[in-house]
């Protein structure tokens, strides 16, 4: 039955902070911040009241960097920065009120408040929320995990001190501020809010353009010149596809877009930056604008930390450290399925249950399960499934009764426990573990996998291979688990397995219409064009853009084309060439795989195969899938295997 979603629809989620195992999902890594609103032009408040909050909140810039192992000298500006820092009165009063406190080490989750304060004619209208994102860091799987929420998502308001009612989710912001976004999140999810980060979209573009720009990957021709500044009016904006470097303007203008498509798309698009700023300053940031990032973020985001606390440097460091270290592919896009609906969104209660959890615990064996699926080939790793995985716990903090709680919520997990022989106690051979470590014996297959699956269960804990001290112990168990003093008694919630069903390949041969194309084309660039010889079944060349071909820098160093296909259901996918083999979105590739005699670098959002790339000596040629991923991981596996020299083809 489909219906429109109703209070406490995500309080299934309630596992983020009780149940018999403890959870603590909803306690954030180590300081996620939350993000002030934008102001406009015209004078902003002083700059010490938002300064502390939003360098947290923004972790994935300015504290990327400063992971990245920039120094001492970096580390005391920062410091300083951060002690000038205090919350607006208004921020702190919704923190202590309204937000949960962290706890260091463990997962977070912030809500960022984009918002449009419009200058002009429209300077008196209430302000409203642009933009609404879950971000949720977890410090012990090592990932990051983004749910945004439609603006125009029916749910129920929930301004304190008024009744609830229903209506558009943004309308929560423009009617009571902050804390009405706040607490109809938290009505909707069931999730605890360990942070708020609120940004104007002024500060949005000045950020973007004191860092240079970004690189992003615009999927299609995006074209309005009919702007206005009436409520409703759509911006003028003029984007041509490929992948490019945006101003602050341009990016503004393509994460806000939706004149021609939907707000699932516009909340795709956003997202899409978050990754694409992530792997841009972990590839291209520089110290040196490391101040004028600080300077901007200082004026125009505000971050709220759970219970009121200043946030501090060492909880910026914490995040930024987490965000430079994550594993590539470990940033997961969540998004709400089955929207129903043009000005008002619906959907069934189930589907926002299942994002949530997704959100929650998200798969970090996604890409690897769902590419083996697609393949039809056995996973190389063993994976031995808890039910076989023998453990044994040892006691390494000196607590009475540690060992045996962790025991206990292992076995409710289908661990088989094992104890130490002869009646020995289960005790380490010391009391002074600090983290817990999981020991595992090396000699025996898939016992390292076993063993990093465990690990993720306890909160601040590492894998090691077993010690002759420890063997003995052991009575034969594959893993042993020894309880150090950051063990409080609860294990993380085990992941959601996305893997996918195999699918057959939805391609169809239809080269001629690129081929013509790419011929006119290949006489302006210094490398082989590629044409796919199976395409999306559906799909045709974009009337509006089918093929471009530019320099991606000013410079000129680096040529390139791009082909813009477009589905049956109105989505684009296309087919990038360029001679550029560093461009910042290929750093984060997930792992390679040799198909059909090539070697390709795949690319994952979750199960969802993204972008699939074929390097040679001269170029590099992505199959990039839509906004929304909706060519299946099987379609776009044979669309890159399709490509081939236009030089060698016939018409």
């Amino acid at each position: 039955m489909r219906t429109t979603l109703k209070r406490g629809v995500g309080q299934s989620a309630a596992f983020e902070q009780n149940g018999a195992e403890g959870s603590t999902n909803g306690h954030p890594p180590a300081g996620l911040g939350s993000v002030t609103l934008y102001r406009p032009d015209p004078p902003e408040p002083p700059r010490r009241r938002r300064l502390a909050a939003r360098i947290a909140g923004w972790a994935l810039f300015a504290l990327t960097m400063i992971a990245a192992g920039i120094g001492g000298g970096a580390y005391l500006y920062l410091h300083e920065s951060v002690a000038e820092l205090a919350p607006s009165e208004k921020i702190r009063r919704i923190s202590e009120q309204r937000l949960k406190v962290p706890v260091a080490g463990e997962p977070a989750i912030a809500l960022m408040i984009g918002y449009d304060k419009r200058a002009g004619a429209q300077a008196d209208e209430p302000t409203r929320s642009d933009t609404l994102m879950l971000v949720r860091a977890d410090p012990r799987r090592k990932t990051i995990s983004l749910l945004s929420l439609p603006r125009d998502l029916r749910v129920e308001i929930r301004c304190p001190g008024e009744t609830p009612y229903f209506d558009k989710i943004n309308v929560a912001y423009s009617r009571c501020g902050e804390e009405g976004s706040v607490e109809t999140v938290k009505a909707l999810t069931g999730l605890p809010i360990n942070y708020l980060i609120t940004i104007n979209f002024r500060g949005f573009r000045r950020l973007v353009d004191k860092l240079g720009g970004v690189w992003m990957d615009v999927d299609r021709r995006y074209f309005n010149d009919q702007g206005g500044e009436c409520d409703g009016c759509y911006a003028v904006i003029n984007l041509q596809p490929g992948y490019q470097r945006l101003t602050g303007l341009k990016a503004l203008d393509y994460v806000r877009f939706r004149h021609t498509d939907s707000d699932l798309h516009r909340n795709a698009r956003q997202q899409q930056f978050v990754r694409a700023f992530k792997d841009q300053i972990r590839t291209n940031f520089s110290i040196t604008k490391l101040p004028q990032v600080i300077e901007v973020i200082t004026k125009h985001v505000e971050v709220g930390e759970g219970g009121g606390a200043d946030v501090s440097a060492r909880t910026v460091l914490r995040y930024g450290a987490l965000a430079y270290t994550l594993p590539a592919g470990h940033v997961f896009q969540t998004r709400i399925e089955g929207l129903e609906g043009a000005s008002d969104l619906t959907t069934a209660t189930d589907n926002i249950e299942r994002a949530i959890e997704q959100f929650v615990r998200p798969d970090a064996e996604a890409p690897q399960k769902a590419t083996s699926v697609a393949l039809g080939t056995k996973r190389r790793v063993k994976v031995i499934p808890p039910l076989e995985t023998t453990v044994t716990v040892l006691n390494g903090n000196g607590i009475t009764g540690s060992a045996s709680s962790a025991s206990y919520l292992l076995g409710r997990r289908s661990y088989a426990m094992v104890y130490p022989p002869n009646g020995v106690p289960a005790n380490a051979p010391s009391f002074d573990f600090f983290e817990t470590v999981v020991f595992f014996d090396r000699a025996r297959e898939g016992a390292s996998q076993a063993a990093k699956r465990a690990t993720a269960l306890f909160g601040s804990a590492e894998t090691r291979p077993l010690t002759p001290a420890i063997r003995k112990l052991s009575n034969g168990a594959l893993l042993v688990v020894v309880v150090g003093r950051t063990f409080h008694g609860r294990l993380a919630a085990a992941p959601v397995d996305q893997t996918p069903d195999r699918k057959k390949a939805e391609v169809a041969p239809r080269q001629d219409e690129a081929l013509g194309l790419l011929r006119d084309v290949q006489p302006r660039v210094d490398f082989p064009l590629y044409v796919p010889k199976l395409i999306e079944r559906t799909s045709r060349l974009s009337s509006a853009k089918p093929v471009r071909d530019y320099n991606m820098d000013p410079k000129g160093k680096h040529r390139t084309v791009r082909l813009v296909y477009r589905t049956g259901g109105n989505d684009y996918w296309g087919i990038q060439q360029t001679s550029w083999d560093k461009a910042p979105v290929l750093s984060a590739k997930n792992f390679s795989r040799t198909i059909g005699g090539r070697r390709y670098d795949l690319y994952y959002n979750g199960p969802r195969l993204h972008m699939i790339v074929m390097r040679t000596k001269r170029a590099t040629y992505w199959v990039v899938n839509s906004l929304l991923d909706s060519l299946s991981n099987e379609t776009m596996i044979a669309i890159a295997k399709s490509l081939r020299p236009i030089g060698v083809v016939s018409r």
